[in-house]
């Protein structure tokens, strides 16, 4: 069901319409663009959001699969109660916020996911490797990574799992903004999105 605040069919929820907090990171429209459509969401995917953030990422897929269940992973419990209200604004009723840390949280998780979203992370090929166990097979997952340090251990972790179907993207994206009198093209900094399917 369309929510009154975004009525559309479409991703790409305006990053203002989200509630923020100072210094939690949160994935642009454009960069979370790029995620959702190399994610492939079906209508009922199953999607674990490790590393959800301000949440939306589960927001948009929340929408976009009415009959689906994402499970929205965060560690600290003053983001993850970000990630309810955020939820809540926009009436999306099938997420589930889990406050635990990954990998350790992912065991006790009880629906596998067909569909893996993991946004940067300190243990990143740890992470990688305990989804990688419960991911549905012809499941997709995709990675995110800021630094060339996140791209390498992603992109190892990929050829050790033998990863298939490998994509990699780089966002370049820049923003018409106001300064004073004038519109200038401001630049938003680039990430690596990495995605991959499990054949088997």
């Amino acid at each position: 069901m369309p929510s009154p605040l975004w009525p559309y069919a479409t991703p790409g929820i305006p990053d203002d319409l989200f509630e923020r907090l100072p210094g939690i990171p949160m994935s642009p429209r454009e960069v979370r663009l790029l995620i959702l459509s190399s994610l492939r969401l079906k209508v009922d995917s199953v999607l674990w959001d490790i590393g959800a953030g301000t949440g939306t990422i589960s927001v948009e897929a929340g929408l976009l699969c009415p009959k689906g269940q994402i499970i929205a992973i965060e560690r600290d419990e003053e983001v993850a109660n970000l990630i309810r209200r955020n939820c809540d604004r926009f009436g999306v009723g099938n997420v589930e916020v889990i406050e635990g840390s990954a990998p350790d949280c992912l065991s006790t998780l009880k629906q596998a996911p067909d569909r893996v979203c993991i946004e940067g992370g300190r243990s990143i090929k740890a992470i990688l490797n305990a989804t990688w166990q419960q991911l549905e097979p012809q499941g997709r997952i995709v990675a995110t990574a800021a630094t060339l340090e996140g791209l390498y251990q992603v992109s190892e972790s990929f050829a050790e799992l033998q990863v298939r179907q490998i994509e990699v993207v780089q966002s370049a994206v820049n923003r018409l903004e106001k300064r004073g009198l004038n519109q200038t093209f401001a630049s938003i900094d680039p990430i690596f999105v990495l995605s991959g399917e499990k054949l088997d």
